[in-house]
C-alpha cells in the first residue's frame, strides 16, 4: 500500500498541492545535538521523545521502526524549534487515507516537542510541513490534552479557523512530587491500608532485609536493567509473550536506550530486594522536572507481599524527596488498580484529529474511518473481557 508521500491515486489534491508534496525526513536524519537542545527548551516534557529513547525505538522496536519526523526551524538561525515523530496513517492503522500519525514511542505519551521560546511558531511550522508532505490531517495519539504543547497547537489552529476533534480520551494517574512523600501516602491510602502494607513488608523481611536500590551510573544501570528484564519476563507479561526480552528488537531497543539516557541522568532503575533476591523493579525516565514511570516487573513468588506496591511506595518517597522532580506521570492505563490509589493526581490523555485545511471532505473520511476503527476495537476488547470471566 502507498505511503503518504506517494498517494496520488487516493489523494484528490490540486496540482498546486501535488507540487508541494515533500516527505518528512527519516527520524534518524535529525541532528541529535539540535534535538537534545530542543528537548532542554521544550515547553512540555516528554521523556519518550528524548532522542536517545525514540531513536532506539525507531531503530529496532517491534512494530515501531522507521519513523519519520516533522521538524520546525527558526527562520533566522536555523535552530530546531519543533519536532513531531510521525508515520503514515497506513503504517499506523492500515487506513489508506492521507494523514500522518504520531510515531508511538513505546511509552504512552506522544506530545510533540515545541520550543518554549517560540511555541506558536513551532506549532505553525510543524502543521505547514505536514501540509507540504501531502497530509490532510494529523492524528496525535496519547497526547496530554491539557498540556502546553496541545494548547499551542490549539491556538494556531484557532487562528487558522480549524477545529481539532478528540477521538478518544481517558484519565490516568500522576504524582505531585512537591509534597512530602509520607504525608501524601497517608492521605492517599489511609492508616488502615498503610498498616496492612507494613505487615506485608514485615513478612517480606522474613526472606531477608528489604532494601530499595536506585541505579543511575553506567556501571549500575546495565546490571539493574537485566534484573528488571528477568523479573518482567517471569510474570504474566512473559506468559502472554509481551515481555521486552522476549522479542529481539524490543530487547535491543531497551538495552540501547536505558544506558544512553542514564549517561545524561535521564533514566534510573529502582529495585526492591529481600536479601539477595530482587522482588520488584521499575524503569523511570526523567525529562526536565518530570519523571515517567515506564514499566514495572515483579517476582511472582512474592506476590502475596504486594512487591509492586511496596516498590511504588518507596519510589513515591524517592521522587518527593528530590527537589529536581515536580511531578511524575504514571503512563499507565486508565483506572490502573495498582497506581491509581497511590498517585491521586490525574492527567487527561487522548487521541486528537487535527485537520490541516478548512472545509476538507477528506478529513471527514479520515474521521469516519478512525471512529469506525475505535468502535471495532472496543467491541473486540469487550469480547476478550467476557471470555476471561
Amino acid at each position: 500500500m502507498v505511503d503518504i508521500a506517494d498517494q496520488a491515486a487516493i489523494n484528490p489534491a490540486s496540482a498546486r498541492d501535488a507540487a508541494m508534496v515533500r516527505a518528512p525526513v527519516p527520524l534518524a536524519a535529525v541532528d541529535t545535538g539540535q534535538w537534545r537542545a530542543l528537548a532542554q527548551r521544550a515547553i512540555e516534557p516528554n521523556g519518550y521523545y528524548l532522542p536517545a529513547w525514540e531513536l532506539a525505538v525507531s531503530a529496532t522496536a517491534r512494530g515501531r521502526t522507521d519513523a519519520s519526523a516533522l521538524s520546525a526551524f527558526d527562520g533566522t538561525s536555523a535552530r530546531l524549534i519543533g519536532l513531531m515523530p510521525v508515520v503514515s496513517l497506513w503504517r499506523a492503522l492500515k487506513i489508506p487515507l492521507p494523514a500522518l500519525v504520531s510515531a508511538h514511542p513505546y511509552g504512552t505519551l506522544c506530545s510533540p516537542l515545541l520550543d518554549r521560546d517560540a511555541p506558536l511558531e513551532a506549532a505553525k511550522r510543524l502543521l505547514q510541513q505536514a501540509r507540504e508532505a501531502g497530509a490532510h490531517a494529523l492524528v496525535l495519539s496519547d497526547v496530554a490534552l491539557d498540556g502546553a504543547a496541545m494548547a499551542s497547537l490549539k491556538q494556531v489552529l484557532k487562528r487558522d479557523r480549524l477545529n481539532p476533534r478528540i477521538l478518544s480520551s481517558y484519565i490516568r494517574a500522576s504524582l505531585d512530587a512537591t509534597q512530602d512523600g509520607d504525608a501524601l501516602l497517608r492521605e492517599a491510602l489511609g492508616a488502615k491500608k498503610l498498616k496492612e502494607l507494613r505487615r506485608q513488608r514485615h513478612r517480606l523481611e522474613e526472606h531477608g532485609s528489604v532494601v530499595f536500590e536506585i541505579a543511575r551510573s553506567s556501571d549500575q544501570i546495565g546490571r539493574a536493567l537485566e534484573t528488571f528484564l528477568q523479573l518482567e519476563a517471569s510474570g504474566w507479561k512473559g506468559k502472554r509473550g509481551t515481555a521486552l526480552v522476549q522479542h529481539a528488537g524490543d530487547a535491543t531497543f531497551i538495552r540501547r536506550a536505558v544506558p544512553a539516557l542514564a549517561e545524561t541522568a535521564q533514566c534510573e532503575i529502582v529495585t526492591l530486594r529481600a536479601g539477595a533476591t530482587p522482588v520488584a523493579a521499575g524503569i523511570v525516565l526523567r525529562h526536565q522536572d518530570r519523571a515517567f514511570f515506564f514499566k514495572l516487573g515483579i517476582h511472582e513468588r512474592f506476590a502475596k507481599y504486594s512487591p509492586g506496591v511496596q516498590l511504588t511506595l518507596d519510589l513515591t518517597r524517592h521522587l518527593c524527596a528530590d527537589p529536581a522532580v515536580a511531578s511524575a506521570d504514571s503512563t499507565a492505563n486508565a483506572d490502573h488498580p495498582m497506581i491509581n490509589p497511590i498517585w491521586r493526581g490525574r492527567l487527561a490523555i487522548g487521541d486528537v484529529l487535527i485537520p490541516l485545511r478548512r472545509h476538507d471532505p477528506v478529513v471527514a473520511l479520515i474521521h469516519g474511518a478512525l471512529v469506525g476503527l475505535n468502535a471495532a476495537h472496543e467491541a473486540a476488547r469487550g469480547v476478550v473481557r467476557r471470555l476471561r470471566k
